[in-house]
């Protein structure tokens, strides 16, 4: 459910230097060049992605991006600026996409989250994400392990 005030819809590639600025406030945030968020946000990708938005008024407060391979999909990543954070906004964003991949015969979704993340760690744990793996040195700036998760959809 979407706290009051906010709205969740996809992006689109009007919102594109939003997402770049969002992106560059947030540690853990993709550093992706705007080539890349290019790409997201092209209505026809390949692969094919779900980039969504959650928006209070105009302003973009926080976004989620997953990749598609039926019946898999891979969270490439989920962001909330700083000044919306624990309102709810990435539970919000994670239930919309659910949704979209249900829609899109998706039934697992699977991520990783950096080993120092433990506020993602527990948000994930809370909705049912469970551990799989482990890829040592996945992350750089700073180097790090990160956790390979998993949830069913169904």
């Amino acid at each position: 459910m979407t706290p009051p005030g906010f709205d969740v819809r996809p992006l689109t590639a009007a919102d594109l230097d939003a997402a770049l600025l969002l992106s560059a406030t947030l540690v853990h945030a993709p550093r992706w060049p705007r080539s890349v968020w290019a790409a997201v946000l092209n209505p026809h990708p390949h692969p094919r992605r779900i980039a969504l938005g959650v928006f209070s008024t105009a302003e973009l407060a926080g976004f989620a991006v997953a990749v598609l391979a039926p019946p898999e999909a891979e969270l490439e990543s989920i962001a909330v600026a700083v000044s919306f954070q624990r309102r709810g906004l990435a539970r919000a964003l994670l239930a919309d996409l659910d949704a979209c991949l249900r829609a899109a015969a998706v039934d697992t979704l699977l991520l990783e989250v950096r080993v120092s993340n433990a506020p993602a760690q527990a948000l994930y744990r809370s909705l049912d994400f469970v551990q799989i793996g482990l890829r040592p040195g996945y992350y750089a700036e700073p180097p790090e392990d990160a956790l390979i998760l998993r949830r069913a959809l169904c």
